[in-house]
């Protein structure tokens, strides 16, 4: 089968289901856990476009976890609560950028980075 064939008709469905359950894991973060294991699973079936938002989602889910977790220590000094705030920011940012990505069929730009 012709790569180009298989990249233009490649699935996008299950990234999109992830970062909508990412974006309503600010409400419920269990959705969070949900999206990281379907990102896992779908990930190496994947176009290399498309593995990229697979890879992007897991990291945003581990790098947000630690961020998270270093955050809800230090709210018990106040300081925690602007990390927080900010991590809901930077979370939000990715996924919105991701989908908008998705829809436009393109890789997501530096997806093993920290940045959105």
């Amino acid at each position: 089968m012709n790569q180009s064939v298989s990249e233009g008709s490649a699935n996008t469905s299950m990234a999109n289901v992830i970062y909508v359950l990412y974006l309503l894991a600010l409400v419920s973060g269990i959705t969070a856990v949900i999206g990281v294991i379907v990102a896992y699973v779908y990930k190496d079936g994947a176009p290399e476009w498309l593995r990229t938002h697979y890879e992007l989602q897991i990291r945003t889910f581990w790098m947000g976890l630690l961020i998270g977790v270093i955050g809800g220590i230090l709210s018990m000094a106040l300081i925690g609560i602007p990390i927080l705030l900010a991590l809901a920011v930077w979370w939000i940012i990715r996924c919105v950028k991701g989908i908008k990505l998705l829809g436009e069929r393109a890789a997501y730009p530096n997806h093993r980075g920290w940045g959105i």
